[in-house]
Parts: structure tokens; sequence; C-alpha cells
């Protein structure tokens, strides 16, 4: 079976200018390879087959520079949602018919991570699998709590924060609309929706359908030039030490 995997990759990174002025988030470099690189090495080494990418911002230069993929053993599909991103769940909604019928993997673009994706299960216990990882500084509340039987509410203490990592099943967004409408985040109307995946995370977890685990390694959000520059003083420190 094709095991597959959507990389979001559609957003503007606001917070990143004036870096993302000219170059994706992405596809900006750390530790001698582009975020994004990191992404697709692991994920061909965890034994995946085809990459959705999912764009919109300087959407031109995702295929330019990481063209069908065959330089990783991967094929790179990608899903363009126009000048404006669609968000998280709107993108994934959006890249459904080139995902398939089975479950999927998702990985934030802009993420690093020591996570080896082989960890992570082919079939979620319910519709989602979450990997959750210790709050950062910038995070400091946290996002969800993982609950000894490992499943993942919405609400309570203490909290953990959502990596970008997960498996999920289409059928998380088989009842979005209603799912946004009980969140008070009801559909406009606008083609291509446009939404957050949150609302359908939470609503599923009410539902107890969404299991998680928590990951103590390595991660970052690189969400700033100071998060990419110390990350990238810290990796080349990593490879300095193992050079010796």
């Amino acid at each position: 079976m094709t095991r597959r995997a959507l990389v979001f990759a559609a957003g503007r990174g606001e917070r990143m200018r004036p870096l993302t002025d000219r170059v994706p988030k992405p596809l900006l470099e750390v530790g001698g390879r582009r975020l994004i690189e990191w992404h697709l090495d692991k994920l061909a080494a965890a034994g995946f087959d085809e990459v959705v990418v999912n764009t919109a911002h300087l959407a031109a230069q995702f295929p330019a520079v990481l063209g069908d993929g065959s330089r990783w053993g991967l094929r790179i599909v990608y899903s363009h949602e126009g000048e404006e991103p669609l968000e998280t769940g709107g993108g994934m909604l959006h890249a459904l018919a080139q995902l398939g019928d089975a479950p999927f993997v998702v990985v934030n673009g802009d993420v690093w991570t020591d996570f080896d994706f082989a960890r992570l299960p082919r079939e979620p216990r319910g519709l989602a699998h979450l990997v959750l990882v210790d709050n950062p500084p910038q995070h400091a509340r946290g996002d969800f709590v993982l609950a000894a039987d490992g499943r993942v509410r919405a609400d309570g203490e203490p909290r953990l924060t959502y990596a970008g990592i997960g498996v999920f099943r289409p059928a998380l967004l088989d009842d979005w609309q209603d799912d946004l409408a009980a969140a008070g985040q009801a559909w406009n109307g606008v083609q291509p929706p446009r939404f957050a995946l949150v609302h359908l995370l939470r609503a599923a977890m009410h539902r107890d359908e969404v299991g998680g685990e928590h990951h103590r390694g390595r991660w970052t959000d690189v969400g700033t030039p100071q998060r990419l520059a110390e990350l990238d003083a810290t990796l080349a420190g990593s490879k300095t030490g193992e050079s010796r």
C-alpha cells in the first residue's frame, strides 16, 4: 500500500519576515539543508512513497527546488491553493483528492525535529494520532492534554503542545461544516473553504476519537529569524561535535 504524507508549506511566515518576503519558510536553510528537506529525508527513510506539498505563498519555488522528489526516492505532488493559504483545515480538505482513502501523515513544514516518522502508527486508533511535545517558551500554555490511556483531550491539565506531526484519517473532514458551526466558526460559503484544523480536532477529541504520544526528543517551531539562527547554531555545533 502506498504510504502518503502531507507537508504543510503554504503559509506566508509573517513572523519570519523579511526572510520570507523572498523565500517560503519551509525553503529556508538550517544546518545546511532546507527545513522541508529534513522532513523529506526522514519520510523517505521511514518508508513513505508519496508526499503532497501544499503551496500558496511563492508557490513556484517549491517545484523549482524540490522537483518531483526522485532525489529522495519519493514522488512529490503539489496541492496549490492560490495566492492566499487556506489554513490547515482548508489546506487538508483541498489536498484530500491527492491523499487517497487511507490514513496519511501530516507534517508542518516549518518545524524541525529528531522525531522518527517510522514510529507513527499506520492506523490511528480513532480519527487522528497527534505527536505532542513539552511546551516551548513562546507557547507556555500548550494545546492539549495527553491522558494516561493515550487519548488526547481538549481540556484539562497538564497541557502539551501539538508538534505539527500526526496521522489522520480522511474521515476527520467528513463533517467539517458541522464541526466548524459547533465551534462558532460557521463556513461563510467562500470557495475554496478556509479554516483551521484545530476546530475539527477539538470536536473529535470531545468524541474520544483522537489519540497521541509524547515526544521527549528535540523539536523546534522555527517561527522567527532568531529561532532559525539558534537552531542553525545548535545543528552546526552538533556536527562539530560529531567530527571530533
